[in-house]
This record gives C-alpha cells, structure tokens and sequence, in this order.
C-alpha cells in the first residue's frame, strides 16, 4: 500500500542550512581572562567589512528571541547553524578566512573556541530547535581532537564540525594526507558530522575587481573537490560509519559529477588502460565506485533549492537531499519560505517532501523529531500548501533568494 499524507498535516519543517554568531561583544566572556585586553584593543580598531552586519538586521545572527519568532513566522521549526558573524581576532568571517599562521594561531584558536562556546549557549536557548555546527582548526590535530570531544558532549543536537578552510594557499597537508586521520577516527567514533559548506577552501584570490568574478565562478568547485578528496583518498574505505554534508552547494551538480567520479575510477582499474598505470594506484585500494561511497556517507545540505534540482532529486537519492533556508542571508528563503517550498517541490510526491524537510534532516543531525512535531504542527506549512505549484512568473520580485531563479541552469560544477 502506497503512503499518502492528508492535506491538512503539517510539515515540521527543519533548516538544514542557517547562519548565526555573536555580535563582537558578545564573544569577550567566552574568551580567556588573559585574552580580555588585547580583544578590546582589537575590537576597538576592527571595522566590520560586511554590509549585513552593519545593517538594522544584523540582529538576526545573535538575538536568540527575534530569530526565533521569524523563523517561525516563516514555518521553521528549527535550524542547523552553520557561523556567520566574525569571531574575535579574524579579519573577516571564519568560512571564507584563511587558516592562522604560526605567529596567530593561538589567539585566533582562542576566538574560534569563543564563537564555539557561544554558539552552544545559543542552541540551548530553545532546546532541542538548534544544532550547532563547531569550528576547528586543522593546524594542530591535538587541538581539533579536543574540540571535537567537547562540542559532542557540549551541543546538543550536535551539527557537527565544519571542515576547516583546507585549499591552495593554506599552508596544510592536502586532505589525502595520514595527517587528518585524527580528525576522522574521533568524528566517526562520536557519530559527529563533517560538513563542508559552500565558500570554504579558496585560495586568496587579491582584491581585483576580475579576481574576484573569477571568485565567483570558482567557488562552487572549490567547495565541491573536498568530497572527491575524501573518497580517492581512502578516507570513507577506512571509515565507513564517517558521515559527510555538502551544504550550500548546489544539487544540479551531482548526478553529472558523480557520473564523471565514476568514469575516471574505471578507467584507474581498468588494466592496460594509461590511466590505470599512471593514476590508478589509489583506486586499487577503493572496494566500492565513487557514487556508491557517495550513497552511502553523504548527504547533501539543499539551500534554497530550485525546481530545476529539485527534478533531479531521484538521481541524487531522496534520502540523502535536505532543505535549507540559510537565514539570515539575502540569498535565503526569508521571508517567502512557503514560496521557496512551493517552488522546489509544489510537483514532488509528499512522502519525498517529508524526507528533505523533515526525516533526513532530523535523523544526520539527531534532531528528536517527535518532540518537535507539536512546533511543526503549530506553525508548519500544510502538504496542500505545499503540493501547490508555483509558476516562474509568481515568484517574488523584491527577494534575492536563488530559489527564485528565473533562469533556470543546472550547474555542472
């Protein structure tokens, strides 16, 4: 018998994708006393490059009561928070910074920790409503390690880790490298999952007004070559329980990305072929194809998604795709998410819709989703609401949201 869903429930909606940090005070009593001085000499002179937190709605990012009641004015229930706000002793935000030299390490090591501390006072605000994902550094494993045993026992839900910045330029062992395998042992030992967001692992591009188009065009496969990495790299052989989330990346990409993983790891085993004697050696090692690693140990953080990937949501499995608003960012749903709903999935079968808003969210993150069912069915939007779809022309022309794209491209990168 085929599972249906009345009209009338509602969704409970969870946000696989939003971004939240202190406001630069708010860090000073999360960082050690013999720290306090030189933050307010810092905080003093630093001038905040971003517009959105000079703005009115700066607030978004910290004040924990305002957020809440848009995010449930817009039918979410709850979040997994990814950093936004800049963390004490970083020159910009710490998801597109580069990783500290050896002469401020250990001052921008302190600041992370602070924004890490903050964020789990922050998530316990509204039990159970956000998972916190935490930040580490890569330059001293001894360190990530610990940091990863505190946030598992300190933020709950947990969102995980966020890999940290590891690209051109970093000054850090590629990600094929033994020297991570810390990192991955602990975070598969604690179910803590690794995440890659969108933006992480570019190198510094300079300043030019040309550098910084090409930046753009780049981003997204910068973001995209860590999983490539893992997987060649043995990573996911190794560690089968290790669970990985791309976010904020895009899904168009993937069914085509994948395809071409697949082809290049045939053509390593393939024997007599160049790019078996050549290439091949690390395949040697791998048991399964790369889409088959790619089933089971991802999952794929859908910001804002299109109706052009929400139609390729088979290729990609349903069970592994989970929707975000990426509030507060001017390219998220806010406030016109039933909208951003209706549009990716106003044609999906409401079983599938209930497995990217709600099931696959809740189970990689440890949401309880049963505890949280009495919120979704309060403020969630129904499947009727939902299942109704929305034409290009009715999307809304005051929001930015890339799920209003009127140009509907499937990237392939």
């Amino acid at each position: 018998m085929t599972a249906t869903l009345e009209p009338d429930r509602r969704y409970t909606v969870i946000s696989a994708d939003a971004h939240a940090g202190g406001d630069i005070p708010d860090y000073r009593p999360y960082l050690p006393r013999d720290r306090h001085a030189e933050f307010d000499a810092w905080a003093a002179s630093y001038v905040n490059p971003y517009a959105d937190l000079l703005a009115p709605t700066a607030y978004r990012s910290w004040d924990s009561d305002r957020r809440l009641a848009e995010n449930e004015a817009d039918g979410i229930a709850a979040e997994v928070i990814f950093p936004n706000t800049v963390p004490p002793f970083f020159e910009e935000g710490s998801l597109l910074a580069l990783p500290p030299g050896p002469d401020d390490y250990d001052r921008r090591w302190a600041g992370l920790q602070a924004h890490n501390r903050w964020l789990a006072d922050f998530c316990a605000e509204v039990p159970g409503r956000r998972a916190g994902v935490a930040q580490i550094f890569a330059n001293d494993m001894d360190d990530a390690v610990s940091e990863v045993r505190w946030a598992a026992a300190n933020i709950r839900p947990s969102g995980g880790i966020l890999l940290p910045p590891i690209g051109p330029g970093s000054g850090l062992p590629g990600l094929w490298e033994s020297y991570y395998e810390p990192l991955w042992e602990v975070c598969e030992e604690l179910g803590m999952v690794v995440n890659i967001h969108g933006g992480g692992g570019l190198p510094d591009y300079g300043d030019a007004e040309v550098a910084r188009a090409i930046m753009l065009v780049e981003l997204p496969w910068f973001s995209h070559r860590s999983a490539w990495h893992l997987i060649l790299a043995g990573v996911l052989e190794r560690h089968p329980g290790l669970h990985v989330v791309l976010t904020e990346q895009g899904l168009g990409w993937l069914p085509r990305g994948l395809e071409t993983l697949d082809w290049f790891y045939g053509r390593m085993i393939m024997g007599g072929a160049a790019e078996s004697s050549f290439f091949g050696a690390a395949a040697q090692g791998m048991s399964m194809t790369p889409s088959e690693y790619f089933a089971r140990n991802f999952s794929v953080g859908a910001s804002f998604l299109r109706a052009s990937e929400s139609a390729v949501r088979h290729e990609v499995g349903v069970e592994r795709i989970m929707w975000g608003s990426d509030y507060p960012h001017s390219e998220g749903s806010y406030p016109y998410s039933l909208i951003a709903l209706r549009a990716a999935f106003g044609t999906c079968d409401p079983v599938e819709t209930r497995q990217m808003l709600e099931d696959n969210v809740a189970r990689v993150y440890g949401f309880d989703l049963e505890a949280l069912r009495p919120v979704g069915d309060r403020i969630g939007p129904t499947v009727a609401e939902v299942a109704t779809p929305l034409a290009i022309e009715d999307y809304p022309t005051d929001s930015t949201c890339n799920a209003f794209d009127r140009h509907q491209v499937l990237r392939s990168w």
